[in-house]
């Protein structure tokens, strides 16, 4: 029979020894601090898409996915949501007839203007108790964590 001590139920800071446990109740903290300061309306997702169309405006949708690590119903939702919105607008894609080109609808641009300064809040708060170089070494991390990027 397992000692009390290895039953994580009997015991929440053996969950701390898990970094999938870390990860989640990081992420969870950052949904909510995102939602207290930045918008309930626009994702980090989202965001981060019109941080992409500003920087490359005329990607196509598959790309899109591909930055933001998403798969195709992922994106194609996400981007039917953000046109409904009208925070971005898509047309054919001359290269690739099957394909959609996107680009940030004036709202969208001024939607990112509004938001940046608020992310940037959120990386504040979520990083305030860190030196400038452990949150460099935390991001370090965290992208080792990942898949490499194709």
């Amino acid at each position: 029979m397992p000692a009390q001590d290895d039953n994580p139920d009997d015991n929440p800071e053996a969950l701390s020894k898990f970094t999938g446990s870390l990860v989640r109740r990081a992420q969870q903290r950052h949904v909510a601090v995102w939602l207290s300061e930045v918008s309930a309306d626009i994702t980090s997702v989202q965001y981060a898409a019109l941080e992409i169309l500003h920087r490359t405006p005329g990607v196509n949708q598959r790309q899109l996915g591909d930055e933001l690590d998403v798969d195709r119903s992922t994106i194609a939702d996400l981007v039917a949501r953000m046109v409904r919105n009208g925070l971005i607008e898509r047309s054919d894609d001359p290269v690739d007839k099957r394909s959609y080109v996107l680009f940030l609808t004036a709202d969208g641009k001024q939607q990112l203007a509004t938001l940046r300064p608020r992310v940037e809040e959120v990386e504040r708060i979520l990083t305030a108790r860190l030196s400038k170089r452990e949150s460099q070494e935390l991001r370090r991390l965290l992208l080792a964590l990942l898949p490499p990027h194709e």
